[in-house]
């Protein structure tokens, strides 16, 4: 067998899942140099057993893929039987970390209700009635701190419902007047003229989505997995089937298929004029007339509004 074999499959595992240097020399604990010299074939040093096993180990390929002829790992590579679902049970702090890796390049986001964590506790401590560790509440800073990054890559699916129950709704609603108005200004300035991020504001009755509205999803097609955040104990439940996280993330990216929405451009328009209803104690049926006047979306408004 040619003695650069192992360079020139670990190229190929590279190639197939599209990560970026960093986050594939942080996955083998090798620097970057050491990779792009892989990469660039300017050297001939074969990665190591460690680098093999790690690799095996993240992708859950068998170790015999580094060993067998080359039609034997073509098919290993696009074939092999994967474990398509896995818990991730780490507790609240394993959670974030978790989290924090899967999204550490970019994020494609459909959140159960706003504001999304990250805007929240920027501005107010959690309202969960729970005790937080020290290391939590740094993992949470590090959250935020990334997503309000201007260079961040941040796309983020909300419901209307779930915006106009911030604003609007007495019930289950820890936010002051004041913690509204700073949470949806510090969302108007990530997402406003900014090209890196996307705000999509969804009619989730016109379209029932099963479902989609109440769990913190997170897709990624480039690393071939996303997950979601189960309701009890922390739990995150991670799926690595192809086939479904193309077709979820098709369907909210295909403008021929996504849900009835507010454009990207228009969303931080109509947070502003939320934020001025706000400031002025402005009822949800005036809220709406105004939208009316103002906007082109009345109607995707009036689909979650009880208009006497």
């Amino acid at each position: 067998m040619d003695t650069k074999s192992g360079i020139r499959r670990l190229i190929a595992i590279y190639n197939r899942y599209g990560m970026s240097i960093s986050k594939f020399a942080s996955i083998i604990k090798k620097d970057r140099r050491t990779l792009t010299a892989w990469i660039d074939k300017t050297t001939t040093k074969e990665p190591s057993a460690q680098v093999k096993h790690t690799i095996c180990a993240f992708f859950r390929y068998p170790y015999k893929i580094w060993d067998c002829s080359d039609g034997e790992f073509e098919l290993l590579l696009d074939a092999i039987p994967q474990e398509q679902v896995r818990i991730i049970d780490e507790g609240y702090e394993g959670g974030l970390v978790y989290i924090l890796d899967k999204e550490q390049e970019e994020r494609f986001v459909i959140h159960p209700r706003f504001p999304g964590p990250a805007y929240r506790d920027k501005i107010v401590n959690s309202p969960y009635k729970r005790s937080t560790s020290p290391l939590a509440q740094e993992l949470r800073a590090q959250r935020s701190a990334r997503i309000l990054s201007y260079e961040f890559v941040s796309n983020e699916w909300y419901s209307l419902e779930s915006v106009l129950r911030f604003a609007f709704c007495p019930i289950g609603n820890p936010y002051t007047k004041e913690q509204k108005i700073a949470i949806l200004q510090l969302v108007y300035d990530t997402f406003n003229d900014n090209y890196n991020k996307g705000l999509y504001l969804f009619d989730s009755h016109t379209t029932k989505l099963y479902g989609m509205d109440t769990a913190y999803i997170s897709i990624n097609p480039k690393q071939k997995n996303l997950f979601f955040k189960m309701p009890i104990d922390s739990l995150i439940v991670e799926i690595s089937n192809e086939t479904l996280i193309n077709r979820l993330h098709r369907y909210f990216t295909s403008m021929s298929q996504t849900p009835r929405h507010i454009l990207r451009t228009d969303s931080p328009k109509i947070l502003q004029l939320l934020t001025e209803c706000i400031k002025q104690g402005t009822p949800l049926q005036d809220f709406h007339q105004q939208v009316m006047a103002k906007t082109s979306y009345g109607e995707l408004f009036a689909n979650n509004i009880t208009i006497n």
